[in-house]
């Protein structure tokens, strides 16, 4: 009876032992984990009260939001380092107003929701001027005045104006600025039932290439950069549908980072170093800056 009421002691005791071990890392987690959500909260609470340039000096670096598969602008090369005109472009501004560039890829059909919620502090890839985009961003000066041009098979396909497009089946890329004017143009009618979409130029191009169809309405910067790695070129058409003007967007509260960003791009076209560039990936000089006298 003895060695059973001895046992019955020894595992009350181990019991509150047990009892006291547990509430010691109870708490001690409680402690860590409250600890923590104070540094965060203290972290997010010192950039809260922040923004446009003050917000960008505090963290450091300018976060560039950008769609990773547009070529030459911004894509990945074959061992997957991000590059192109629009990187070279941004990290030589980057340098001028002394901060740091980080370039995020983002879904370009998200890039509003990205700019609202401080995941990337500007959009830099290729983004056309558009009305809309105006209206819902603070964007910079334009500076590269692309195209929207119609690329043939070889030159037996002749576009000398819009109408000549319904005797073709013309490819572009769906969602695409391109597609956008494409629509927009009064002969649209005329030959609407001859486009097809695609995913992406490169699909279309292929397509071309195997006789499906006829023509694609494409970027220029893109069309051009595609060309050059073609065994088989394609042929650019007489007819382009005018002016496509790139600019960089912003929050729309942050006018003095888009203020900013087209002062840093004036410093780099003066330096020379944007015609260096553009020399590089174009071969040939397209940068402008509205408003900016060479």
């Amino acid at each position: 009876m003895g060695k059973r009421k001895n046992f019955i002691a020894r595992r009350i005791v181990m019991r509150k032992l047990l009892t006291i071990l547990l509430t010691i890392t109870l708490v001690a987690g409680l402690l860590t984990v409250t600890g923590c959500g104070k540094t965060e909260q203290t972290k997010d609470k010192g950039n809260s009260d922040l923004t446009g340039w003050d917000y960008i000096k505090d963290k450091g670096e300018l976060v560039v939001g950008l769609d990773d598969t547009f070529a030459p602008m911004g894509f990945r090369d074959e061992s997957g380092n991000l590059v192109g005109f629009d990187i070279d472009l941004a990290n030589a501004v980057g340098e001028q107003l002394g901060v740091k560039i980080t370039f995020k890829p983002i879904d370009w059909n998200a890039k509003d929701m990205e700019l609202k919620s401080k995941r990337v502090d500007c959009i830099w890839n290729g983004m056309s001027v558009t009305a809309e985009r105006m209206e819902k961003m603070a964007l910079t000066d334009k500076y590269l005045n692309n195209k929207i041009i119609v690329m043939g098979k070889d030159n037996t396909i002749k576009v000398e104006k819009a109408e000549d497009l319904a005797k073709y089946n013309v490819g572009t890329q769906a969602d695409s600025s391109a597609l956008n004017v494409l629509k927009a143009n009064k002969a649209y009618k005329t030959y609407a039932d001859k486009i097809s979409e695609y995913k992406s130029y490169d699909e279309a191009i292929m397509d071309m290439q195997a006789g499906r169809i006829d023509c694609i309405a494409v970027d220029q910067v893109l069309g051009e950069y595609k060309n050059s790695k073609l065994s088989k070129k394609m042929v650019v058409c007489d007819y382009n549908f005018g002016g496509d003007f790139y600019a960089i967007g912003c929050r729309k509260e942050d006018k003095d980072v888009a203020a900013k960003i087209t002062d840093g791009l004036a410093a780099v076209i003066k330096s020379g170093k944007a015609e260096e560039i553009s020399n590089k990936w174009f071969g040939r000089n397209i940068v402008i800056l509205e408003g900016y006298d060479k």
